[in-house]
This record gives structure tokens, sequence and C-alpha cells, in this order.
């Protein structure tokens, strides 16, 4: 796995969020949860050298050659300006907007990755990912990722009219979360969680400060055991609008008040 490294300049820090879920579960809430993140990017706008987006950014994604979904105007408004200002901006693609090409990266400068990365910030490794599809389990869901991400596949739904490709993937993305969306806040023991012993797992060959993911929807920053490093999942602003923040030496995990 390649490393990118970068340096931190004084007085600077690095934004970790994700699992907006715009879009979903009805317009009017989706506004408020995007008013809200706006209000967030403004605040750290003044000391941001990166943004961390870990996944999951829209409740569904697909880009058409001449058409992407409706809304979000406020928001990619917002990481617009952040990017002109000159604040890095990178897009790790969740298991609701996997469906991602270049269109965002043309119009709004993100450095989107479609797997985890591992990234040095001066002397500490994150390794970050959005988290859907590793670790033990989820068979079901990683056969499905395959389809999903197979280019013949998505080649062939291109050929389906937005009106109807848009609406019928944004309905069945709102049923996934509907029936699976209770369990994203039912996190017991984080040691038995797949992220975490995927994360344990991998220590033993790859040797990181922080293991950074989204995707579970429950904020948790705690000691991954025997490798003295940290893991984090980020949470989500559906109900926390919890984030995190790197300023060179530790890395803090924020969880306002819920929503």
């Amino acid at each position: 796995m390649s490393v990118t490294k970068y340096q931190l300049p004084s007085g600077k820090r690095i934004y970790f969020a994700s699992d907006l879920h715009l879009g979903a579960p009805t317009a009017s809430k989706s506004a408020e949860r995007e008013k809200r993140f706006c209000t967030w990017l403004q605040t750290i706008r003044k000391d941001a050298e990166a943004v961390y987006l870990v996944g999951d950014l829209f409740d569904f994604w697909f880009e058409y050659k001449r058409a992407v979904p409706k809304g979000f105007v406020r928001v990619l408004g917002k990481l617009a300006e952040l990017h002109d200002q000159g604040i890095s901006l990178h897009f790790f693609t969740g298991n609701h907007d996997l469906w991602m090409r270049d269109y965002l990266s043309q119009e709004i400068g993100f450095q989107i990755h479609t797997k985890p990365m591992v990234h040095v910030w001066g002397d500490k490794t994150f390794y970050i990912g959005h988290g859907d599809g590793i670790g033990p389990g989820d068979t079901g869901y990683k056969i499905i990722k395959r389809v999903f991400t197979f280019k013949p596949f998505q080649w062939a739904y291109r050929w389906v009219h937005p009106d109807v490709g848009i609406a019928l993937a944004s309905w069945l993305s709102k049923g996934s979360r509907a029936r699976t969306g209770h369990e994203d806040y039912a996190m017991k023991d984080v040691r038995e969680e797949a992220l975490y012993r995927y994360a344990l797992e991998m220590g033993k060959t790859l040797k990181a400060d922080y293991w950074l993911f989204g995707h579970r929807h429950f904020p948790v920053l705690t000691d991954l055991e025997t490798t003295g490093s940290k893991f984090c999942n980020l949470g989500d602003w559906i109900q926390w609008n919890s984030w995190a923040d790197f300023d060179g030496k530790t890395l803090t995990l924020h969880l306002p008040n819920p929503a």
C-alpha cells in the first residue's frame, strides 16, 4: 500500500467527518443536516489544512455522463469555497456513494479515494477508510459491492434514464438504511467490532498511529490493544454531529449535542 506524506504547518489542523447521508430520510431533514454541516465547515475554515470526508456524504450518488443527482448545493458550494481557499479536500467513497466518478473532483477539487489509504501528517501515520466490506463477516454485502463496482454493470446502469435510475437507486438506498440503520447505534463492545478486529490484524504488519473509519455511525476513540495505536470511528451527522481533528500531535474526537 502506497504511503502519502504531508507536512502540517504550525497552527493548522486536519479535520475528519463521515456519514451525513444527505438526501435521507426526507428532503426537509436532509436540509437541516446539510445546514448544520455547512455551519461547521464555516467554523473550521480558519485553521483547516485539510478536510477528510470519510464516506457516505450522500445517501445515494451516481454520475451519468451529463447528469448527477439534484440538490446538495449548499454543502457543495461551501466545500468549493474551502478548496478555493487552499484547503485540501479528501473524499473516501462509502457504501452509499461508491458510484462516484470525476464530477466532484473536477468541479470542487476533491481528491477521491475508492479504497483505504495511508497518509502521514508530520510524524503521525493515519490509516483511513470508510470501512465497508473490510474485516470479518458481512459476506452478503461484500458480494453486492463486487457487483456494484463491476465496470460493465455500471456501464449498463448508465443506460437507464436518470429519472428512473436515480429514483430507483435512491429508493433502494433509503430502504437499506430503514432496514439496518438501527444496528449502527448498537455497538456494545468495540473489541468485537469487525473494523476494530481488522485494524488489530492489519496492525501486525502495518504500523499506524491512528486507524480511522466511518461506516458504523457510532463515535469511539480508544486504544487498539497490543499495538500502541488508536482506533477511531467518526460516528455520524444523523444522530451525533460528531467529528475529529488532529493538531499535529493528538487526534481528538468531538461529540457535540446529538441531533
